[in-house]
């Protein structure tokens, strides 16, 4: 937070508890009271706490994932909102089992590794062959006749943050698809070099999809160290051979539910403004960035709008989404139940617990100057940056119906140091830097709740609306 707004926020959440009959507190407009309530009494943290240590990881299809539903919504009724519900969604069951990898040639090297999510198993005995490294898909095509029988390395290092050519979002494709991608050529196994930005000899795991038409072969992720000594073997010249064991299976899917709350609007009860998170995890640390940190400010943001008094114009409605992670059936759900109904905005939080930014706004004209006038008191908390692009993939959905899609941006230099990794934790996430992003969600969500206008919404995509 800027050194100089703070005394002058902690005044304004302080000022109605010390006036008195003769001295009255000054009348606040909402946005002040909306910042200094969330930056002096918010319990955005023990909620997450809570989430975090006493939950844990809630992977798709676990029993923590539904104490985790069965808690947020009873924490959300504790908090005094007007309607709390849940909507049931069966949901993938794939659970890791156990996994080891390890050079085997040259030299004897043991290897951290992580299956990627959905992956197949191995055999019982484990896959060994050499090693193939290739950076990107055209690379592995150019060299489509080297790889039949071979375990396939995705060796591509990415920079910190989202959107650089050279984030994340420029490898995770490799992730993604790289296992049907291999197969196609004849390999017997993918390994990828962990999507992160930290070298801490630390794999993370993360989604992939299977291509119908191609063999299923096993995937995982090591670590960007091991990464690199397999690569500087094959470069001196050397024939690699990696030992992958893994025990990941499917179960028939599972019952999970979303968890909904909302304010009904005084005026417009009709008009919806959405704010939402995932409350599913991947099956390593806590999911306390990923997202548990997006669930503690959205309840957050419902408890402080009810608890100041403040009824919206239109409805305020919060939505913990299921099963995120590896199949999206939480987002993909609320779409076909809710999808026809008059969404005037939809907002997630799913860039971790890091300091707040601002706000990407994915909507028709001028819909970014109508979240600039609105974000300008987050000057305070130095979240008042409106840029164009926004949305998150739970909300994603809604988009087909023509509902203009915000993301609650953070600072996130360090986000791919933890994502998706046993680093996960309560401790790499700051108590002040999530007051400040509920009072971001919370003074977005009552404006736009608020004003007299609605964003201009996205042309409605021409798709099936399942």
């Amino acid at each position: 937070m800027r050194a100089r707004t703070l005394p002058a926020l902690l005044l304004i959440g302080l000022t109605a508890g010390t006036a008195s009959a003769t001295n009255p507190a000054p009348v606040e407009d909402p946005a002040s009271r909306i910042i200094g309530a969330a930056i002096v009494e918010s319990r955005a943290w023990d909620k997450l706490a809570y989430l975090s240590d006493h939950i844990g990881h809630r992977l798709s299809g676990s029993a923590a994932l539904e104490r985790a539903v069965a808690w947020t919504a009873e924490e959300l009724r504790r908090d005094g909102i007007d309607r709390v519900w849940t909507e049931p969604v069966m949901v993938p069951h794939w659970q890791r089992g156990t996994a080891a990898a390890a050079i085997v040639a040259p030299l004897t090297h043991e290897m951290p590794v992580l299956a990627l999510g959905g992956s197949v198993a191995t055999p019982e005995q484990g896959v060994t062959a050499e090693v193939i490294v290739v950076t990107d898909f055209e690379e592995l095509d150019a060299r489509a006749a080297d790889v039949r029988g071979k375990i396939v390395l995705y060796n591509k290092p990415i920079q910190a943050g989202f959107g650089s050519e050279h984030g994340y979002g420029s490898a995770v494709g490799l992730r993604v698809h790289g296992a049907s991608r291999a197969a196609k050529h004849g390999a017997v196994a993918t390994l990828i070099r962990s999507l992160g930005t930290a070298d801490y000899r630390l794999p993370h795991t993360g989604g992939m999809r299977y291509d119908a038409e191609q063999p299923k072969i096993p995937a995982a992720a090591i670590a960007a160290e091991d990464a690199g000594q397999i690569a500087r073997l094959l470069e001196a010249g050397e024939t690699v051979r990696v030992q992958l064991q893994l025990g990941s299976r499917w179960l028939p899917d599972a019952e999970s539910a979303n968890v909904l709350a909302e304010i009904p609007g005084r005026e417009l009860p009709e008009e919806i403004v959405l704010i939402g998170a995932h409350l599913d995890t991947w099956d390593v640390g806590q999911g306390a960035h990923d997202d548990g940190a997006g669930c503690a400010i959205v309840m957050e943001t419902m408890r402080l709008i009810k608890r100041l008094g403040l009824q919206p114009r239109r409805t305020i409605r919060a939505v913990l989404f299921t099963n995120e992670e590896n199949g999206l059936r939480g987002g993909r759900d609320y779409a076909a139940r809710h999808g026809q109904k008059r969404h005037v905005a939809a907002i997630e939080s799913d860039s971790g617990g890091f300091a707040p930014l601002g706000f990407g706004v994915s909507a028709g004209p001028g819909g970014v100057e109508l979240v600039q006038r609105i974000a300008a008191p987050l000057a305070a908390v130095g979240a008042d940056a409106v840029t164009p692009g926004g949305g998150g993939a739970d909300i994603s959905p809604l988009k087909q119906y023509g509902v203009p899609l915000m993301g609650l941006r953070q600072e996130s230099r360090r986000y791919f140091d933890y994502h998706h990794t046993a680093a996960d934790t309560l401790d790499k996430v700051s108590r002040s830097d999530l007051d400040r992003n509920v009072a971001a969600l919370a003074l977005m969500a009552w404006g736009l709740a608020e004003h007299e206008s609605t964003l201009p919404r996205l042309p409605v995509e021409e798709t099936e609306h399942d």
